[in-house]
């Protein structure tokens, strides 16, 4: 069920704000709601509340920090002026704030770089632990997207993956927009399927590997075709690594979808290089969705 909300994390920076006009259109496909919230770190700092000694009145820090509040939600309201705009700021760690905001909300916009209270958001912990923590999917702004691309989905087959899979459909039929539904294996990876004949070695013959790679895109994909029939779709089995081929198909790109972990070129994505490559290097916004326990 829709909660109604998305909520974006801003906190002054050039990525902070277009975090906020991604997630206003993302509300609007969504008709929801959309709230802006920065997280208030000076408190915690014991940095003072009232003007500086060393500065003009101006540099009260609550007051610079209702500034770049206010200069995000006009941001995305002058980006989707129909979508209704609420702000909030809370005193707090930015990753304790945002994992309590997005309880109430079916989506969290974060930047994917910024300064105060999200610094260094994606070379530390806090974009990490939301990705693998938050009771909802996370969407992480990077470059500017193909706004006409379609959207890439990293499929593995595993059950982990299949909000991943529902996210990704539910928004390419929000956004009018196709999926490239990419699966990426080596000999490394991939599970070797018993032999059809119980007599017969357990082992592949050539194309066999690829066959049931094949299959397994087919059959991950195959509930969800059926309920969104409008939304077409680029089965694509890629023979290689996962990171280089997601990073690869993101350039023409306006969204990638990933679940949080999985088997194979998957496992433990939010844990490991694959993950970083993938937060550090996409060319587009990188949507991470948990599975089935996200609200446990």
């Amino acid at each position: 069920m829709s909660s109604g909300l998305v909520v974006v994390g801003v906190d002054g920076s050039a990525s902070g704000l277009a975090a906020a006009e991604v997630a206003a259109r993302e509300a609007r496909w969504r008709g929801a709601g959309l709230r802006v919230v920065h997280a208030f770190l000076w408190p915690a700092l014991h940095a003072p509340l009232g003007p500086s000694p060393f500065g003009p009145p101006e540099s009260d820090v609550r007051d610079q920090a209702e500034r770049l509040t206010a200069e995000a939600v006009e941001r995305a309201r002058a980006a989707v002026p129909e979508v209704h705009v609420t702000h909030v700021m809370v005193a707090g760690e930015p990753l304790t704030v945002l994992e309590a905001q997005s309880r109430a909300a079916e989506l969290v916009v974060v930047g994917s770089r910024g300064m105060g209270g999200f610094v260094g958001l994606l070379a530390g912990s806090t974009a990490v632990h939301l990705a693998a923590h938050g009771p909802c999917p996370v969407l992480v702004v990077r470059e500017q997207p193909d706004a006409a691309g379609p959207i890439v989905l990293g499929v593995d087959g595993s059950p982990a993956g299949e909000k991943a899979i529902d996210f990704a459909f539910a928004e390419a039929e929000l956004r009018g927009t196709s999926i490239i539904a990419l699966h990426a294996w080596t000999t490394w990876n991939a599970p070797v399927p018993p032999p059809q004949d119980p007599a017969l070695p357990y082992a592949n013959e050539p194309g066999a590997l690829a066959q049931s790679e094949e299959r397994l895109l087919s059959e991950a994909l195959a509930g969800h075709r059926d309920t969104y029939p409008g939304v077409q779709v680029e089965p694509r089995v890629v023979h290689g690594g996962t990171r280089e081929a997601l990073i690869e198909a993101s350039r023409t790109a306006q969204l990638l979808v990933l679940g949080a972990r999985g088997r194979g070129g998957f496992a433990g994505l939010l844990l490991g290089s694959v993950s970083q490559a993938l937060l550090h290097h996409a060319h587009c916004p990188v949507a991470v969705v948990r599975g089935s326990d996200a609200r446990h």
